[in-house]
């Protein structure tokens, strides 16, 4: 069910509902292409989670998909705005006061830093970006090798800040100031880290997080591979992991 929410009614959701729901779930999207690439996941997850008894909300943030605003004005303060709006959408239409987030990316990590202001019960996070700085160095490189690719222009477009754009996403000064600032800092909330960072070709890239909170999805998802939107589109095992997460009553 489509629903507009939060101040001026500019954030846009659709609410998944279940008859006599056992949690209520928001599901958090990550930023620029990697929310276009999770898409299909968010649908199947929201339709898994509400087969299974729980309301969910999934949404978008105000400057991205179908909410209101300008993508220039997108901020990191104003994503947790949009988090604590949507967690009292949630609560009000399921009914239910205790709400855990989902999130994939910058969206675990959005959802991480809004844990307080949002009154969240628990994050299962996949993916969590663990460096906004590299995170932004590595989306300039994605920008700069795709302006020079052939396979997509007739001719490079070597005239075009790279930094920019992240593969057709404005990220905006203020978001790129302030996503250098953005490091992964699990908290208490943390219940469920989902890693499927490929090893290789950064040494490292793993997250080190003792079990039972983490859990292993060997197939490899290639975030920084435009070729490969497949890993993300395909990724059922996430799905699985997170319905039985919450199949086992946990937060």
């Amino acid at each position: 069910m489509p629903r507009y929410f939060g101040p001026r009614r500019a954030l846009f959701g659709l609410y998944q509902a279940a008859a006599a729901p056992r949690r209520a779930v928001l599901l958090c999207p990550p930023l620029g292409q990697e929310m276009i690439r999770s898409h299909r996941i968010y649908r199947l997850l929201a339709q898994a989670l509400a087969e299974r008894g729980h309301a969910v909300l999934r949404f978008d943030y105000r400057g991205t998909g179908d909410s209101a605003d300008a993508g220039e004005g997108l901020s990191w303060n104003a994503c947790l705005a949009d988090v604590r709006e949507a967690a009292a959408e949630l609560r009000s239409a399921s009914g239910l006061d205790a709400v855990t987030a989902f999130g994939t990316r910058l969206g675990a990590n959005i959802a991480m830093d809004a844990v307080d202001t949002a009154q969240l019960v628990g994050v299962v996070a996949w993916d969590p970006v663990l460096d906004g700085g590299q995170f932004l160095a590595t989306m300039d490189a994605l920008q700069a090798h795709l302006l020079v690719d052939t396979s997509r222009f007739l001719r490079p477009r070597r005239d075009v800040d790279p930094h920019a754009e992240w593969v057709g996403f404005a990220p905006g000064d203020r978001l790129r100031a302030q996503l250098g600032d953005v490091r992964w800092r699990p908290g208490s909330a943390l219940s469920l880290l989902i890693d499927s960072a490929p090893r290789e070709p950064r040494a490292g890239h793993a997250i080190q997080q003792p079990p039972p909170r983490t859990l292993r999805i060997e197939r490899p998802t290639s975030w920084h591979d435009l070729d490969a939107q497949e890993d993300v589109i395909l990724a059922h095992g996430v799905v699985e992991a997170v319905t039985a997460h919450f199949q086992e009553g946990r937060a």
